[in-house]
């Protein structure tokens, strides 16, 4: 087969390829967007929410998360679709016929599968984060009536060895009530401030009312009372509002930083937070391994054709993310490693695909 006639196949499944993932997308999303706009028409009315905000800061966002959530299923399913088509219309064994070996056969399809690696790798870092943002602040704004001013409880490492308790805290006012830190030394309490109230005023400087002081060295105990006192924590007021659901709001740079910054301070409370972070390159690197299993799936002539093969794809492919929400699950209870939990179902699947694939090519 001469090099224009590969080229030509090449850009033909790249097409039928592509053209199918993204067909399945607007049908899929379109379906979902008329749902949802059934089930919340009553709420948009109530509120009376503006059409300009319907669309630009609830279904616009609406359509990337939900695009990438699902993406390996609408990968899988566009392959086994045009893939059966082929197998069924002889199409892949002309191929074969004018000189295409089956390992020839699947650079397209790789090719396809990076394309939508990158869209993942942007839509997941940087798109999703950024309209999520607009999209939880009119859900706060006008279905849920909540507000991310205030905090309660709040509990955190600020830095190795020094735990911050603060009862409540007001974002705009920086101004937190019933706190207390303590500092440990070889997991010993040393130290132990608590206060009325404590203000924020600038970079890491704050500064204490009515605060009562403990230091304990061996059986000795030194006590200190005073109206004010100033102190040095390395965490701004913001930082008081991250909780593990805010991951998904993070760029990934941002997602990295925040990581760093909270191990060095000593906190291991960020499994979530890498959690996450691994899953954003897990899903992108899905996308071959997912395009791997629908091809060897597929790409053979069978009596009952595509039925089959769309079934047992969707079966796989909910298998696939089940499977990730569970293994997420096990690394936030500290069963398994962040990274692990997150390429467990890759490595699984890709375990499955080998051998179909070697079974195919032969």
């Amino acid at each position: 087969m001469t090099g224009n006639k590969m080229k030509r196949l090449d850009w033909y499944i790249i097409k039928k390829f592509l053209g199918t993932f993204f067909f399945s997308i607007v049908l899929i999303l379109s379906i979902a967007i008329v749902f949802d706009l059934t089930e919340k028409m009553d709420d948009f009315f109530e509120n009376q929410v503006p059409l300009r905000e319907i669309l630009l800061d609830y279904y616009l966002p609406f359509i990337p998360y939900y695009m990438n959530m699902f993406s390996s299923l609408f990968i899988f399913i566009s392959v086994i679709f045009f893939t059966s088509k082929l197998a069924g219309n002889s199409e892949i064994i002309a191929m074969q016929a004018a000189g295409m070996s089956y390992h020839r056969l699947m650079l397209p399809y790789f090719l396809s599968a990076f394309v939508l690696f990158v869209l993942s790798v942007i839509l997941g870092g940087w798109v999703i984060p950024k309209s999520s943002e607009r999209m939880l602040h009119f859900t706060d704004q006008y279905l849920e009536h909540f507000t991310t001013e205030n905090a309660r409880n709040i509990q955190m490492e600020v830095e190795p060895g020094t735990i911050l308790h603060i009862e409540s805290f007001q974002r705009r006012a920086g101004i937190g009530y019933r706190c207390s830190i303590e500092r440990f030394e070889d997991k010993t309490l040393v130290m132990r401030i608590t206060a009325d109230r404590i203000y924020y005023e600038s970079l890491e400087n704050w500064h204490l009312d009515t605060y009562t002081q403990r230091e304990f060295r061996g059986m000795r105990e030194t006590l200190e009372r005073g109206a004010r006192k100033d102190i040095t924590l390395p965490i701004i007021p913001d930082e008081l509002f991250i909780t593990a659901q805010q991951a998904k709001q993070m760029t990934t740079p941002e997602l990295r930083h925040y990581i760093a910054r909270q191990q060095q301070r000593g906190s291991s409370n960020v499994k979530a937070f890498e959690v996450e972070y691994h899953k954003r390159w897990a899903s992108a690197v899905g996308a071959f391994i997912m395009t791997l299993l629908g091809v060897t799936m597929s790409s053979r002539r069978m009596r009952r054709g595509m039925g089959k093969n769309l079934g047992i794809g969707i079966i796989l492919t909910a298998a696939y993310i089940l499977f990730s929400t569970v293994s997420t699950t096990f690394s936030v209870n500290n069963v398994m490693s962040p990274f692990m939990a997150a390429w467990l179902p890759n490595f699984v699947f890709l375990a499955i695909s080998i051998p179909l694939y070697r079974q195919a090519s032969k």
